[in-house]
């Protein structure tokens, strides 16, 4: 049964079920209702069977090629390759687009009349069976074929609500940074077919031992710097707080959960399993990128009151904690200290699935909010627990996974990390450990950051009053909605109290990817799924720990109602303030809660605090407003100095398209003298 599953005909039948669901979008006109069940019905299809042929592959054991399609196209051949690395991505992105799909049918009808839907339910499909690709190819001009697709269907997605201007800027920068770190990637697999000879991955791998350490680094550069911009890394993040808002709340929650990370699988499919041997600094770089990314993206999270754009800087935040992981594998594999490689390995992938859970399920929050509202500014929301209390359950829990608390799933893999980079600490020559200390206070001070930044950005939208007409009149979303956020949490919390067994099996599929012994595990599992690590350096228990996280605030309940209170009357009455009533400009806003932080950072931030004064009256007192403002020092100091002088070179270039015929003849002469003089 699973082998008739796990074969070329269950991965055709995979991509099959997003095909038509995209192009059968396209072909009911005039009927949105059609149009958007089409296209979320197939998806939620689609990704049902990709579960299933995923879920099928690992536990099976199976590994299988798809060779030999040969295309009209040099080079390409529609070959596919599923093992344990693959099929683990092909569940992360299956499983998100499964709850995605299920809210989008409530939330594409608010495009009922205003955007095409056909259009949307094309590239939604499209997108999806992109990424899916992308984690599956064995062939280079194949992966770059299906990295271009997935950048452009994406990018529709971002200008869909092309009717706000901002959604098209955004999309327009997203387009010059996506297709940027294409050219990195395709320069980095060109240097690769030029020593290899072939674009086919084994092919590219048996060849690396011949490969010199100077083509290696510099392979290695071209394709970091490429797949960091795409997995949002700092300075290379610019397009992700602006592309990932603009577009549906949904695509968003599959942009920012999802598509980041598939950047993240090729990193790891190409340095620990392609690129073998690798130097020790590689590694070490990417722990240095990532401390900077998980502080900075946390910091510059604190200073938003957009709510979909500071879960953007969350996403940069965590793929920051991501690499950490990751730079800590390749350092422990460099210095030959397997064991340890195999736990900050598992503790990578494991914060890769977690993330692309909990970010999903706050994106579709915001978005429920944005809808209700109609606005994403957090400062005029306020008091919305009382008209959409199970939204407001529900981002707390995404709040709550994404703060690292137990019991769900965001803790087990940052605890993990912490283990990872505390061994490291304790490891290998003098730079390394400072390394390594200092992505640990990075990432113990991202943690810290991010709790204060979840309970201003909850606080701030659920809690006090009203701030706004539009807070007001906010109603609970829909039920296919609610349906797909519920899913999604319950699945932080199944991740959490699972997280013992599912380490564990990481730790198997890390051996595969690096071809690793099995002797010297350092993480075991007990019978009660205690995870350990070491000879009892640290251990974790997950039941434990969420027994006691539900246990407690129950006990503390029934003793302050049965005993504490039970003779006490209580009663409630208006708050009195002097005479005076009480209004929503009493409240904390967002951006009291954040100032001081915000000045704390100012160095980091380039953060300054005006005050504007007003008369609000003859005889009233002097109205002050108090506004922080941030400096964005990579537009200002590196992407608006590039583009000043690509603007002043482009003057100046213009003036060889000067239309005249005689001189195109000369250009066409002078590059057909250097051609030959260069023997092409």
């Amino acid at each position: 049964m699973l082998a008739s599953i796990v074969s070329p005909s269950g991965l055709i039948i995979l991509f099959s079920i997003f095909g038509i669901g995209g192009i059968g979008t396209t072909l009911l006109r005039g009927n949105n209702r059609a149009q958007n069940l089409w296209a979320h019905i197939f998806s939620i299809t689609g990704a049902l069977w990709g579960l299933i042929f995923a879920a099928s592959a690992l536990i099976s054991n199976r590994e299988f090629y798809v060779n030999g399609l040969a295309t009209s196209f040099p080079f390409l051949s529609l070959s596919f390759h599923i093992d344990k690395l693959s099929s683990l991505f092909i569940i992360i992105i299956c499983l998100s687009v499964l709850f995605c799909s299920i809210y989008g049918i409530g939330y594409v009808k608010s495009f009922y009349g205003r955007y095409n839907v056909g259009n949307y339910g094309f590239f939604y499909n499209l997108f999806i069976a992109a990424m899916l690709a992308v984690v599956t190819s064995s062939n280079g001009i194949l992966f770059l074929f299906a990295w271009e697709i997935m950048s452009l269907a994406s990018y529709f997605l971002v200008v869909y609500e092309r009717h706000d201007h901002k959604n098209v800027k955004a999309g327009y920068l997203y387009l010059i940074m996506t297709h940027a770190a294409t050219a990195l990637i395709t320069l980095a697999f060109i240097l690769l077919f030029n020593h290899a000879h072939s674009f086919d991955f084994n092919t590219i791998r048996a060849s690396v031992p011949s490969m010199s350490m100077a083509l290696k680094n510099i392979v290695f550069l071209l394709a970091f710097v490429g797949f960091g911009t795409k997995a949002g890394i700092i300075p290379f993040h610019i397009w992700l707080p602006a592309a990932h808002p603009a577009a549906p709340s949904h695509v968003s929650a599959l942009m920012s959960g999802v598509m980041i990370k598939t950047g993240i699988y090729m990193m790891i499919r190409l340095f620990l399993g392609i690129l073998l041997p690798i130097p020790l600094w590689w590694g070490l770089t990417l722990i240095i990128v990532g401390s900077i990314s998980c502080v900075l993206g946390v910091l510059y999270a604190l200073t938003e009151h957009d709510i979909k754009r500071l879960l953007a800087y969350h996403s940069i935040e965590n793929i920051g904690i991501i690499l950490l992981g990751l730079g800590g594998a390749m350092v422990f594999y460099s210095l030959h200290l397997p064991t340890l490689m195999l736990l900050s390995l598992a503790a990578a992938l494991f914060h890769t699935w977690n993330h692309a859970t909990f970010k999903s399920l706050l994106f579709l929050a915001a978005g429920s909010v944005a809808l209700a509202t109609g606005t994403k500014n957090i400062e005029k929301y306020g008091g919305l627990i009382k008209s959409m209390p199970q939204t407001a359950i529900l981002f707390l829990i995404g709040a709550m996974a994404i703060s690292a608390l137990p019991p769900f799933n965001g803790f087990y893999s940052e605890w993990l990390t912490f283990q990872s980079l505390i061994h490291g600490v304790l490891s290998g020559d003098i730079l390394v450990k400072w390394v390594f200390l200092g992505g640990l206070v990075s990432l113990a001070l991202a943690g810290g950051l991010a709790l204060a930044c979840f309970v201003k950005a909850f606080g701030s939208t659920f809690l006090a009053r009203p701030r706004s007409v539009m807070a007001k009149g906010a109603k609970e979303v829909s039920i296919w909605m609610r349906s797909g956020m519920a899913g999604l949490a319950v699945l932080c919390l199944v991740l959490g109290v699972a997280s013992a067994y599912i380490i564990k099996s990481l730790e198997s599929l890390g051996r595969e990817i690096t071809a690793s012994p099995r002797a010297g595990l350092i993480t075991s599992v007990s019978s009660r799924q205690t995870l350990q690590i070491g000879h009892n350096f640290g251990s974790i228990s997950a039941p434990f720990i969420t027994v006691v996280a539900v246990a407690t605030p129950l006990l503390v309940w029934f003793v302050s109602r049965y005993f504490i209170n039970r003779h006490q009357k209580i009663t409630s009455s208006p708050t009195w303030d002097c005479g005076t009533d009480i209004t929503p400009r009493m409240e904390i806003t967002s951006t009291g809660f954040a100032r001081s932080l915000t000045m704390i950072f100012q160095p980091l931030l380039r953060s300054n605090l005006s005050y504007d004064t007003a008369p609000a009256g003859s005889l009233a007192p002097t109205s002050i407003v108090a506004t922080v403002g941030i400096v964005d020092i990579y537009k200002k100091y590196i992407y608006g100095r590039m583009y000043s002088l690509i603007n002043i070179l482009s003057i100046y270039f213009k003036k060889i398209q000067n239309g005249n015929i005689n001189a195109y003849i000369l250009y066409i002469l002078l590059a057909l003298i250097i051609a030959l003089a260069m023997g092409i």
